[in-house]
């Protein structure tokens, strides 16, 4: 490491530079979705849409990027190639990047957010 050590990557941190980024690189629809104390995936789960395949593609290299820039450590990638749906790991924090007609189709942050209908 320089001189100026690597950020700490507490969950918040990690957060803060994800939304950072997607919000750079101009992502569409950004949820955030708190799953502290209902899985231990992570602390939390970020969705957002690209408005084609290589924005999606483009979304997830710079933010895959940009954990490894600040906070020293790399990020698992998974669905690049394909750019419908790419799945970033950065520890405590999931991002899903999707096409929007990917992204309508498996609905899911619905899975993760809590249900407003009546019983």
């Amino acid at each position: 490491m320089t001189a100026n050590a690597k950020t700490k990557a507490t969950s918040d941190l990690l957060l803060e530079a994800v939304l950072s980024s997607l919000s750079d690189d101009k992502a569409e629809d950004v949820v955030q979705i708190n799953l502290r104390g209902k899985t231990e995936i992570g602390d939390y789960m970020v969705v957002c849409s690209g408005r084609s395949s290589r924005q999606v593609t483009a979304i997830s290299e710079k933010l895959v990027q940009r954990i490894k820039d600040e906070f020293g450590h790399a990020s698992r990638i998974e669905g690049k190639d394909t750019g419908d749906w790419v799945l970033i790991d950065t520890g405590d924090v999931i991002v899903h990047v999707f096409r929007p007609e990917v992204r309508e189709f498996y609905q899911l942050e619905k899975m993760w957010q809590p249900s407003t209908a009546a019983n």
